[in-house]
Formats: structure tokens, C-alpha cells, sequence
């Protein structure tokens, strides 16, 4: 290991973790060491995505720049031109996310291959738009999204605009093992410049994205937009001055910014842990919202790429909407928009199913994809025509994409888009709560939640266990169908089976009688599963909405507390 180490101390380029390599071996801190050299950090589909620090396990300069090179040589092979049509690279307001951004223009550049980089930090969404406008090759954003200020990353948008799917995601990572044997290629941005390899991406190119957004016929609904009122957050992130800028577009005229979290600041000081989803995240643009008497508290996350709501209650206080509650709306908004049937709309297996009975309800088509927002997006590309446009897809996670301008969830757009459904709604005497009600009372009342449950290490997997002793009944009742994703196949109480179109993943999804759904996740890396519940609660003509929501938060509970008591 120490030969490793001492190789990798003389090819770090970065001062800092020069320093901070040099002080772990001269405190010989064996244990530490061994966790950042025993193994790479892992490319997968996400891209990269891990704490920064010195080592191979870690995020750094010398990591960025393997993986660049990598990520060049492989699409040097697999996309045709790939050098000439070029690769996109934008960052967020992270501490070291600029110079990892830099470094990846440097090897991408002396690679031969031209680069598009934005002249300043820039939302996710602006950069993954980027791909389709200059028929790129690629993109790169270095952004960890809403994980906490020591963390980093480098997320890959392939040549059709949505994110990395396999096999790309193995490809790359070899290459990048490959890479890190070798001397790596850099170029300075001066010389790429001069030689046509560096093309700055500027404000035009930011007001390009701004235009194509207020030119997306699903956000044209100007309905009394002067009437609303919106507080909004862009959580120390990149997304204040283009969301305020969309909803003044839009005529947004009452919009209130959180002041002390509207500038960029990778050290995140006024929350614990930057994702809206998180409980204390949203104080205080609730705060402001109260200030003001919003309508709605908004929220982008650090990248822009999630949007959040709370939503003003008649007694003047703001609850918080859920990712499915969102969702749901969304697509009965846009599909009750739309020009004609057949459009197509979807979310993921561990969303709320209600937006396939919304989806039904319009005549329109409803596709359902694995977790991730990369196979929402790369699935619709697959499944859409002239007949059956894509419309709208979203995940329970705050993700959620309108149209198609993005390929990868946008919560600029969605913001506006909420704004818009929210004046919409208030033009007719009506708030948010009283559409969800309506939907509720048409469909049904679907709840969902989640859980992670720790499992004894030693144990063997609960997968294994699940699979071999099949369960048949879950809190009291039947299981009429189970989905086994690992072996694609959907298993009925008669013993018929259907084959699955999604691809394999160690999943499985339990459908009860009376319409509730479980979904066991085991987790790849650590003795414990990720578990989602749903319940659906009939609504009576003579119920009232608190009735009901008490009743499905009774069979919730139930429903949680007996499904994870059998799983110990």
C-alpha cells in the first residue's frame, strides 16, 4: 500500500491534499489510509460522488482528472465526432467544484476534444440543456447536489441529454482505471482557447436556457400571475437569479428571497444538511412565507435540479408537500393542459401510483421505470412519438422534469410550473389543498412513506431469505401479486407469472389486497433494506378529508410497524 501511496503523494497536484496525505502518514494512521487507498471512489450512474479529500476514495483534483481522462478516451470511442461536437461542463457553488471543473476542461481540452464551460457557476438543469443546443457529445457537471458541504461530484450526461445508463457507466469506469496507470493530459485554458478547443459559455448562453423555458408551451399559463405571492430559497445554491428571473418572466410580481441563502456558499452556514427534504431546511423561507403571507414557500436544492413546496394552510401556517403530492398534481395540471391525448407521462417504482390512475383518467399513456431519474428520462426517449408525445415524469425524491427542453429533472421549470398551477387555481377561488382533495376524492387517498431498516451483519441477505420463504400474507392481508425484479418476473396468488420489462435490480414489490403496496430494496453495501409503503384510503361522499387522512395514517402505521416486525 505505502508504494501506492507514495506514488499517488508525487502525481497529487493539489497542495492541500499534498499537505493532508503527508500528515496521515506521518501519524501513521493505518486505518485511515487503508479506507481511502483500498479501493477507488466507484463510478457508476450517478457519475461520481463522495467526500473530498486526498486518495483514490475521495474526491480530489488528481481523481477528477483520471476520470476526465477517462471519460474522454471512452467517448473518443463509443460517440461519433465526439472530439469536434464536444463536451458541455458547468459546476455548482461548492469550494472546490470550479477547479475540478477547470481540470476537467484541462484533460478534455489536450485530448482533442472541444469544451463548452460556463463562465461562471451554473444549476444542473442550464448545463444538462446544453447537450441537446450544441449537439454535444456529452456533459459534466461537478455538483453533490444536496449532500453535505464536505462532499463533491462529477455527474455525466451522455450525448442524447439525460444522464448515463449502462453499459456507458461500466465502460467509463474502466477507462478510468486505465487512465490512472498512465500520465495524465492536460492543456491550460489559455493555450485550449487559442486553439478553438475552449469555447466560454457566457451570459448569452445562460439567457439561451431562460428563453427555451419561457418558450415551453406547458409553461404559458399566465393566469393572474400578479396575484400570488412566493417565497423561495435557493438553499446557498446556484438557482436565485434564474428563478427569480423565470417567474418575473412568467409575471411573478410578489417574489420574496431568502437573503441570507440566495448567494452561492459551499460551506451551506444557516443549514445542517442542504436538501429541502430535510426537516429544519425550509425554516426559513417558511419564515419569510409567513412574513409575507405567501401563497407558497419554494425551495430549489444546492444544483437546482429539486424543487420543493410548502403550501400556506387556512390557518395562515405552510405545510410541506411530498415529492408524490407534487407529482400527482403536476400531472393532472399539465395532462389537463395537454393538446391531446395519449401523452405520456411517468415516474418510478417507488412512486405513488396515483399518477397512473391520473394518467388513465386523461386517456393518456403511463410508464413506470426503476429508481433514478437517468431511466425516466432515458425510458421516455425510447417509448415517445409523433402520436404519443412526452410530456411530464417525476420521482418521489423532488425530481421532476416539464416537457422536454431538460432531460433530467429541472426545478427551475418545475418551479414556475407550480407557480402557474397555483395562480391557476387561486384565479378560481381555489388553493392547492382543495385540488388535492379533488384528486384524493376521484382516486382515492394515496399515502406513502419510507423506511430504512438496520439488519444483523451477520445474517444472510434478506433478499435471499425473502425469495426462499415467500411471504403470503403482510399486516393481515393477502398478497395477490409479487414482483420479483431480480428475476423479472410478477408472481399472482394463482400461481400465474408474467415476465417484467424493466431491467434486473434486487427488488421486490408486494401488492396486497385492498390496493396497499410494499417494496423491500436491500442495500447493496450495508446490512440494512430501504422499504416503501403505500395505502390507498376510499373516499366516502359524506367523508371529510381529515377522516380519511386519519384512516390511512392509521393502516400507514399498521402497515409498517407489522411489515418491518416480520422482517427482524
Amino acid at each position: 500500500m505505502m508504494e501506492n501511496i507514495t506514488c499517488w503523494l508525487a502525481k497529487d497536484p493539489d497542495p492541500h491534499t499534498r499537505e493532508e496525505l503527508q500528515h496521515l502518514i506521518d501519524a501513521k494512521a493505518l486505518a485511515e489510509l487503508e479506507e481511502r487507498f483500498s479501493q477507488r471512489l466507484e463510478f457508476g450512474t450517478a457519475g461520481l460522488r463522495g467526500k473530498v479529500g486526498c486518495g483514490p476514495n475521495r474526491m480530489n483534483r488528481l481523481v477528477i482528472q483520471e476520470t476526465a481522462t477517462g471519460l474522454g478516451h471512452y467517448l473518443i470511442e463509443q460517440v461519433n465526432n465526439a472530439a469536434s461536437r464536444g463536451v458541455v461542463i458547468g459546476y455548482d457553488g461548492r469550494n472546490d467544484s470550479k477547479q475540478y471543473a477547470h481540470d476537467t476542461a484541462s484533460v478534455l481540452t489536450a485530448l482533442g476534444i472541444k469544451v463548452y464551460l460556463t463562465h461562471a457557476v451554473a444549476a444542473t438543469p442550464i448545463v444538462a440543456f446544453g447537450v441537446k443546443h450544441f449537439n454535444a457529445a456529452a456533459a459534466v457537471v461537478v455538483t453533490a447536489s444536496h449532500n453535505p458541504p464536505e462532499y463533491n461530484g462529477f455527474k455525466v450526461y451522455w450525448e442524447n441529454g439525460a444522464q448515463i445508463i449502462p453499459p456507458h457507466d461500466a465502460g467509463i469506469a474502466e477507462a478510468i482505471d486505465n487512465a490512472a496507470t498512465k500520465a495524465i493530459p492536460l492543456m491550460s485554458l489559455d493555450v485550449a482557447q487559442k486553439q478553438a478547443l475552449l469555447v466560454w459559455l457566457k451570459e448569452d448562453y445562460y439567457q439561451t436556457y431562460r428563453q427555451a423555458i419561457n418558450e415551453n408551451p406547458l409553461l404559458n399559463n399566465h393566469n393572474q400571475p400578479e396575484d400570488v405571492s412566493i417565497a423561495y430559497t435557493a438553499m446557498h445554491g446556484v438557482g436565485a437569479v434564474m428563478a427569480e428571473t423565470l417567474l418575473n418572466d412568467a409575471g411573478f410580481s410578489k417574489v420574496y428571497s431568502v437573503k441570507e441563502q440566495r448567494e452561492p456558499d459551499g460551506n451551506f452556514p444557516t443549514v445542517n444538511f442542504p436538501n429541502p427534504e430535510e426537516e429544519g431546511a425550509m425554516d426559513k423561507v417558511i419564515a419569510l412565507a409567513k412574513q409575507h403571507n405567501a401563497d407558497i414557500a419554494c425551495a430549489n436544492d444546492p444544483d437546482a435540479d429539486r424543487f420543493a413546496v410548502a403550501v400556506r394552510t387556512s390557518d395562515g401556517d405552510y405545510q410541506m408537500l411530498t415529492g408524490d403530492q407534487v407529482g400527482s398534481l403536476f400531472g393532472h395540471y399539465l395532462l389537463s393542459k395537454a393538446e391531446s391525448n395519449q401523452q405520456l407521462v411517468g415516474n418510478t417504482i417507488v412512486s405513488s401510483s396515483l399518477l397512473s390512475k391520473i394518467a388513465t383518467a386523461h386517456g393518456a399513456q403511463y410508464y413506470q421505470t426503476l429508481t433514478g431519474f437517468k431511466w425516466l428520462t432515458n425510458v421516455a426517449m425510447q417509448k415517445q412519438s409523433d402520436e404519443q408525445p412526452f410530456l411530464f415524469a417525476y420521482e418521489e425524491a423532488l425530481g421532476y422534469t416539464v416537457g422536454n427542453k431538460v432531460w433530467d429533472k429541472d426545478g427551475l421549470s418545475a418551479l414556475v410550473a407550480f407557480a402557474q398551477l397555483t395562480a391557476e387555481l387561486k384565479s378560481h377561488g381555489q388553493t392547492i389543498w382543495d385540488q388535492l382533495e379533488a384528486l384524493y376524492r376521484q382516486h382515492g387517498m394515496y399515502l406513502n412513506a419510507q423506511r430504512s431498516i438496520a439488519l444483523d451483519p451477520k445474517a444472510a441477505p434478506i433478499g435471499d431469505k425473502l425469495r426462499q420463504a415467500p411471504p403470503t400474507m403482510i399486516a393481515g392481508k393477502p398478497i395477490e401479486i409479487t414482483e420479483d425484479l431480480k428475476s423479472l418476473t410478477k408472481r399472482f396468488a394463482n400461481g400465474d407469472t408474467e415476465s417484467i420489462d424493466l431491467p434486473s435490480s434486487d427488488v421486490l414489490i408486494y401488492h396486497l389486497a385492498g390496493g396497499a403496496r410494499v417494496i423491500v430494496r436491500p442495500s447493496g453495501t450495508e446490512p440494512k433494506i430501504k422499504c416503501y409503503y403505500e395505502v390507498i384510503e376510499a373516499f366516502a361522499q359524506s367523508d371529510s378529508f381529515e377522516q380519511v387522512l386519519e384512516k390511512a395514517s392509521e393502516s400507514m402505521g399498521m402497515l409498517i410497524s407489522e411489515h418491518q416486525h416480520s422482517l427482524l
